[in-house]
């Protein structure tokens, strides 16, 4: 544990640097969408009121002042009151927040149970049809568009078959094709870096010794292919949990699934600034996070990434 400290301070100065850059990013792009005042008075609304708006929503400050407001508030929790909900828009996301996480865990569930098997097996079975038919639909997975994908399945498994809602939260069954959806790209990735792992390290020679011994292959699998071939398959699989959690605009939006991906589409429309930032800071921090735990489970699973 003697150089776990450092490598674990260089991550989170990396993380927090992270989060400042995508919180600038994001005033600053929100600041070059428009003026949101006129989105909430009539058209004829005197320039007073005007004027007035602006500076109860401190828009009317320079923007060095605005951008030190916003970080100093962000420090804090506080994203400033929705422009559009007229309630604080930290409480506003939070709505929203369970919706996707239920999506986001479900979709990522749904894709290491399915993607890590099947890499494992395609590799086991290399060159047999398994290892072909599983492989091109994943490329299928990994390259066909999430809204055509979504879409497809709302045609084929709601429309012709009637298995599923169409769109909206409720039971079990409004969750299937959603999760469905935004795990496909996330179960491809998973099984074809899954597969490259464990063929990597299927040609070492402590595997080639292992089996000299007599050790059965499930045994060699089990005990040495899966151990040594963890760190690509934790990397990939917790980058794409963050990527679930995080961008789930397009299923969200398709499915009409009320989250925080819809919840930023809906806000942009409107000029929410405050619901937009917190949204996006949200779910950055959220990614952030994710990547923060996967490099520190590096320096777990191999002692030599300390160093690095």
């Amino acid at each position: 544990m003697r150089g776990f400290l450092p490598f674990l301070g260089h991550r989170l100065f990396r993380a927090l640097i992270a989060l400042w850059l995508v919180s600038t990013v994001v005033f600053v792009v929100m600041r070059l969408s428009g003026d949101p005042v006129p989105l909430l008075l009539p058209p004829d609304a005197p320039h007073s009121e005007i004027l007035r708006v602006r500076a109860e929503l401190g828009l009317d400050r320079p923007l060095p002042t605005q951008y030190g407001v916003f970080l100093g508030n962000v420090a804090r929790g506080d994203f400033g009151r929705s422009i559009h909900f007229r309630e604080p828009a930290f409480r506003v996301v939070l709505g929203y927040l369970p919706a996707t996480f239920e999506l986001g865990l479900t979709a990522f569930g749904l894709a290491v149970v399915i993607a890590v098997p099947i890499g494992l097996l395609s590799a086991m079975r290399r060159n047999s049809f398994l290892d072909h038919a599983s492989m091109g639909l994943a490329l299928v997975g990994q390259s066909a568009p999430t809204f055509f994908l979504g879409i497809l399945f709302i045609l084929l498994l709601s429309l012709k078959a009637g298995l599923f809602p169409t769109s909206g939260r409720g039971d079990w069954t409004h969750l299937v094709l959603p999760a469905l959806t935004l795990g496909a790209f996330s179960m491809a990735s998973i099984a074809r870096l899954t597969r490259s792992a464990i063929l990597e390290v299927l040609r070492a020679d402590y595997i080639r010794t292992a089996r000299a011994k007599g050790l059965s292959e499930l045994l060699v699998v089990a005990k040495h292919t899966l151990k040594n071939a963890a760190i690509p398959i934790v990397t990939i699989t917790g980058l794409q949990f963050g990527t679930l959690l995080g961008g789930a605009v397009v299923t969200e939006t398709v499915f009409s699934w009320p989250g925080i991906g819809r919840l930023a589409i809906q806000s942009i429309y409107n000029r929410d600034y405050p619901v937009v930032q917190c949204t996006v800071f949200l779910s950055a921090a959220m990614f952030v996070v994710i990547n923060f735990l996967v490099d520190v489970s590096y320096g777990l699973l191999d002692p030599r990434i300390r160093s690095h």
